[in-house]
């Protein structure tokens, strides 16, 4: 069986390192660059330092963006007094599509897991905690996916708060369980935004 050229087999390696891409996508995806004029491949390749360079963590949320504190942190007309703790930064994005949250955001990094070794240590608690004493919050809503080790975090998370006063609430089960909330459309979040239960 013929060899692919050792930079062609590189390629392919370092694409199907990409999650949700098999080894079928990865070489459909290399010889599609391959094909490309070398000017834009120039350009996929900037975009790719750029964004790695460019973007950050915010301080405050944890969410992505280009400066420090994110857009949606040094927003003053946003409700202050309440936040959406989600998984990660596509989450982010999942709910603001809704144009229906006006508050703020808390992004976690990942979800207990225990039979992954990631604890409540490994994830973006401690900053959460730190938050809710320097500020004045009346609710917590906990928006993690639909499945047991975001189920799992947000019953580990509403405990946590439970002596703070705080209301805690969470998404109601408008999303399907075992599914992503990037993958869900708007309609959806926004009912499970609108019924939302306490935990």
């Amino acid at each position: 069986m013929k060899q692919y050229p050792r930079p062609l087999a590189r390629l392919i390696n370092e694409i199907s390192k990409l999650p949700g891409i098999g080894n079928k996508s990865a070489q459909r995806l290399a010889f599609h660059i391959i094909d490309l004029e070398e000017e834009e491949v120039k350009k996929l390749t900037e975009a790719l330092l750029s964004a790695k360079k460019e973007l950050k963590y915010c301080s405050v949320c944890g969410d992505l963006t280009e400066g420090d504190p994110c857009s949606i942190c040094s927003n003053s007309q946003r409700r202050q007094d309440v936040i959406c703790v989600v998984e990660s930064p596509k989450d982010v994005m999942a709910m603001e599509r809704t144009k229906a949250f006006d508050g703020l955001y808390h992004v976690l990094h990942g979800v207990i897991a225990p039979l992954e070794g990631v604890g409540p240590e490994d994830i973006n608690l401690k900053s959460l905690i730190k938050r809710l004493q320097e500020n004045d919050v009346n609710e917590v809503i906990i928006a993690t996916n639909p499945n047991i080790e975001g189920e799992a975090t947000a019953m580990y998370i509403g405990r946590l708060l439970k002596p703070s006063g705080i209301k805690v609430t969470k998404l109601a089960h408008g999303l399907p369980v075992g599914g992503d909330l990037e993958y869900a459309d708007e309609v959806t979040l926004l009912k499970s935004l609108e019924g939302r239960s306490s935990l």
